[in-house]
C-alpha cells in the first residue's frame, strides 16, 4: 500500500485521510500507519481521556467530523466534559460544542502532520476499533491564517512523547 499512498500524496495531496482510505480500499488507520514516519504517530487509546481533558487548555481549535463525504466543523475552544454512562459528555455551558463520545470505543489516537491545500496542517485523529476516524482536532489559526505557535509547540511535544512512550496500537483482528 505504501507505493500507492506515496503516489496519492504526490499527485493528490489535498485528499483527506478518509478520501485516501476510500481510494486505497482500506480504513483510515491503515492509511495513517502507511504514512511516512514524520507525518504520523500512532498511540493506543489509553491516552484518549488524558488528551481530551488537556484540549480545553489549548485555545481555539477546529474539530472536524467527516461522514459519508459530508464534513462538519466546529471552530472555537474545545469544551470541558465529564464521564457518565460510558460517554465523555461535552456539556460545558459556555461552549456551543456539545456531544457524547463513546470513549471506550476509541482504540487509537494519531497525531498527523500533513499539508492541506498548500498550508502546514496538524491534527489529532481519534480512531475506532474498525480503523475509521471518529473525529479530528486540527490546530487553530490566527487572523493571518498562520498556525498558533503555542498549539504547535503542544502538538510537537505530544507527538514526541507518544513516539517515546512505547504505546502499541490495538489491532482489530475481527474476533
Amino acid at each position: 500500500m505504501k507505493p500507492k499512498l506515496k503516489e496519492l500524496l504526490q499527485y493528490q495531496p489535498n485528499l483527506t485521510l478518509e478520501q485516501m482510505a476510500k481510494a486505497l480500499n482500506t480504513n483510515v488507520r491503515e492509511v495513517i500507519c502507511a504514512l511516512p514516519d514524520d507525518m504520523a504517530t500512532l498511540a493506543m487509546g489509553n491516552c484518549v481521556l488524558e488528551l481530551i481533558e488537556s484540549l480545553p487548555s489549548w485555545g481555539k481549535l477546529t474539530v472536524i467530523v467527516q461522514s459519508e463525504g459530508s464534513i462538519f466543523e466546529f471552530k472555537g475552544d474545545f469544551p470541558k466534559g465529564t464521564i457518565a454512562h460510558g460517554y465523555y459528555n461535552f456539556m460545558h455551558h459556555e461552549s456551543p460544542f456539545h456531544g457524547h463520545l463513546l470513549i471506550d470505543d476509541i482504540t487509537d489516537v494519531a497525531l498527523v502532520s500533513k499539508p492541506h491545500r498548500g498550508s502546514e496542517s496538524h491534527s489529532i485523529v481519534f480512531l475506532s476499533a474498525n480503523g475509521q476516524c471518529v473525529f479530528k482536532v486540527f490546530l487553530g489559526r490566527d487572523q493571518q491564517r498562520q498556525l498558533i505557535p503555542q498549539q504547535l509547540q503542544h502538538f510537537q511535544k505530544l507527538k514526541n512523547s507518544l513516539k517515546n512512550a512505547q504505546c502499541e496500537p490495538k489491532l482489530n483482528t475481527g474476533n
